[in-house]
């Protein structure tokens, strides 16, 4: 078995470029004890579950309901659930949305309120799932072009905790990703707000602390 490393990550990377991203997956899940796959169902969140489930059917699926996702996010999330079908465990903020709005609002990237926000409806529960699971490859969605800092990756890179990150479509533009989607009969949902990461261009937290 081949094994990435931090010294020969780079190597790998150059090989997979123009890879499918189904043998992305095989090969990387031969790296792997513990694969999870994250998602926080948005536009276009149904390729990756349904590549990481037709190559491993019961991978374990994250996904951290921040409690403001929109109405049409919740029946996509659904029927993805229902359809490919997921093996999923869901992570919820240990206050309700009605508690959080009370005492912190909904505040925007500017308030001073705004990372503790962050770190209630989102990072807690991330880090709770990761310390339920303990996963050793960990697949996401990261595409190049989306924020400065995911430039700056590609395929394969390490967490600051050492799993190994795995993005498939690292190197799809948008409409590589929707025409991807589309050829599997796969639904896309634009109808969708992160309320940490406000912005398009933005980090959540998630990316940059693991």
């Amino acid at each position: 078995m081949n094994q990435i490393t931090p010294q020969n990550i780079h190597l790998f990377n150059e090989n997979v470029r123009f890879e499918d991203p189904l043998e992305i997956i095989s090969f990387a899940l031969e790296q792997a004890n513990k694969p999870l796959v994250t998602t926080s169902f948005g536009a276009y969140s149904a390729a990756l579950l349904w590549a990481c489930t037709r190559v491993k059917k019961d991978i374990q699926v994250i996904w951290c309901d921040t409690g403001y996702n929109t109405e049409a996010t919740y029946k996509h999330a659904q029927y993805l659930i229902d359809t490919l079908p997921l093996n999923i465990d869901i992570f919820s903020p240990k206050y309700t949305t009605a508690f959080i709005n009370s005492k912190i609002g909904l505040p925007d990237i500017n308030n001073p309120n705004h990372p503790i926000f962050s770190e209630k409806v989102k990072l807690e529960p991330f880090n709770r799932a990761f310390k339920k699971h303990q996963p050793d490859v960990w697949f996401t969605n990261v595409r190049k072009g989306q924020t400065e800092y995911r430039n700056k990756l590609d395929v394969f890179s390490f967490s600051h905790e050492g799993i190994l990150k795995v993005s498939p479509f690292y190197h799809f533009d948008d409409l590589a990703l929707e025409a991807y989607i589309k050829d599997k009969k796969l639904p896309i949902e634009f109808d969708y707000f992160d309320p940490v990461k406000a912005l398009e261009n933005r980090e959540c937290g998630i990316h940059l602390k693991h």
